[in-house]
């Protein structure tokens, strides 16, 4: 480009390229580029796009672009473009998308500027990728780039509530992702994305108006996924994704009424983290899930959950079961044996058997609701003995109630001997036993034949032993054979 063309501005930048040095427009350090107006501050796309392509260098300089409160006119298209110096084009104003499609350059900082869009599908940058505090009011594009170093998007401003605010799915990231305080007025898509740091999301705010606030299905991530006081309007989908560290929600605001408001089924983390949220406004999916900890008060969960092959390991904070059974109830999938399971297994891992037998009542009972009324009946009576075995000191108040029943009855009205002058004598509290004990003959139940009233209370007392029996046999058959 002839140099002789060019505007003061435009001379002084050109000038400063190949030393590097930082062309400083603005009055006020912090003025706001979407205002700006000025004529004296306007440099044409077609003379960065000449300088970054094929500017000149100085021996021992290291030539770079940096601008800083420029308005830049016509569009900046570096389209597949090979950029080998740093660019940086800081609190500037972009009349017109910037175009960066397949483009690769070293480095690239448009901190604190305004633009309409930024197009950088398959974009490839050596170092890091700088859009702190930008304010772009259409979409940033950025699927399928490879970002050797971070991509900063802390403080931005992105879209317009139609469609993706930022794009981000399919590409690698060297570092994090490292966006708190970002403001997204559309969806923001992370899908099958490769994070080898941080995903940062804290005190976010993603509005969508399509379905959508964060579509992180496949996404992988080396460190944790930190959503930490994230207010997303949308689904929160992390369907598949595979976190190495955490996945925190620690006091966010996650809501879509009347749809999904957080799918984590299949995906994979350390740990779950819903400390201090708000109660989530819409449906929770967690299919087949996996994480050593999930940390969540109860009324986190709202009325609708699906657990079905959800694996942990424990819970925290430590509650007791009663407080934990109510969610297994809400799941729509209805009766999950699996869900019982788990919630039990956690409570026996730190050593409380007692609340895991609580658990496991709880299935049974959960069970018995969907059986044919002979079975419920059975089921009823294996309960009210002996908690399906997980109650087994049931069974001896039942027969310490009986045997004092027994005792006194046949104490104060003792029962006639079948033959008089044989056998032993009566013993009010040892033939109740031999009445109440199937498998246990003392000698008096053969020798003393109750009459009327009492031959039908020795007939219950057998019944009963027998019930007892059976139903401590089964109780025990159980406990033995579960996991």
């Amino acid at each position: 480009m002839d140099i002789t063309g060019l505007t003061s501005l435009e001379r002084r930048i050109w000038r400063a390229f190949p030393r590097g040095v930082t062309v400083d427009v603005r009055p006020d350090g912090r003025e706001d580029p979407a205002t700006v107006q000025d004529a004296e501050r306007m440099v044409r796309a077609e003379v960065i796009r000449a300088l970054v392509l094929g500017g000149s260098s100085e021996s021992g300089e290291a030539p770079a672009l940096r601008i800083a409160g420029a308005v830049i006119t016509g569009v900046l298209d570096l389209r597949h473009a090979e950029i080998r110096h740093p660019v940086r084009v800081a609190s500037c104003r972009f009349q017109h998308c910037l175009e960066l499609d397949g483009a690769q350059t070293r480095q690239l900082d448009i901190s604190g500027s305004c633009l309409p869009a930024l197009a950088a599908t398959s974009l490839r940058v050596e170092g890091a990728l700088r859009l702190t505090d930008c304010r772009v009011a259409g979409s940033v594009r950025l699927s399928n780039a490879g970002i050797s170093g971070g991509i900063f998007l802390d403080g931005a401003r992105l879209g317009s509530g139609d469609g993706w605010a930022l794009q981000l799915d399919h590409a690698s990231v060297g570092a994090d992702v490292w966006a708190p305080g970002l403001v997204a007025l559309g969806g923001i898509r992370l899908g099958t994305a490769h994070v080898e740091g941080a995903v940062n999301l804290e005190d976010a705010q993603v509005q969508s108006t399509n379905g959508d606030a964060l579509d992180a299905a496949r996404l992988t991530v080396g460190t944790v996924l930190n959503g930490g006081g994230l207010t997303a309007e949308g689904r929160v989908r992390l369907t598949g994704a595979k976190v190495a560290g955490w996945v925190s929600f620690i006091e966010a605001r996650l809501s879509n009424p009347g749809g999904v408001a957080l799918g984590i089924s299949s995906c994979e983390a350390v740990q779950l983290t819903l400390r201090g949220a708000h109660p989530v406004r819409g449906d929770v999916r967690m299919h087949y899930a996996a994480f050593k900890v999930i940390e969540a008060e109860p009324q986190v969960w709202p009325a609708t959950v699906r657990l079905e092959g959800l694996m942990y390991e424990a819970l925290a904070p430590r509650l007791p079961a009663a407080d934990r059974l109510a969610l297994l109830q809400r799941d729509a999938d209805g009766f999950v044996p699996h869900s019982y399971e788990q919630l039990a297994a956690s409570y026996r891992r730190v050593g409380d058997d007692a609340e895991a037998r609580t658990v496991q009542l709880a299935k049974q009972r959960r069970r018995r609701a969907a059986m044919p009324w002979y079975a419920r009946l059975w089921g009823h009576l294996q309960d009210a003995a002996v908690g399906y075995g997980f109650r087994p000191a049931r069974a001896g108040g039942w027969l310490l109630a009986l045997l004092l029943v027994g005792w006194v009855a046949f104490g104060t009205h003792p029962p006639p001997p079948v033959e008089h002058g044989k056998g032993p004598g009566f013993n009010a509290p040892v033939y109740t036993l031999d009445l109440l004990l199937p498998v246990v003959d003392f000698g008096q139940q053969s020798a003393f034949a109750p009459a009327g009233f009492y031959q039908w209370l020795s007939y219950l007392l057998i019944a009963v032993g027998w019930v007892l029996a059976t139903t401590i046999a089964a109780g025990i058959t159980r406990t033995l054979s579960r996991p």
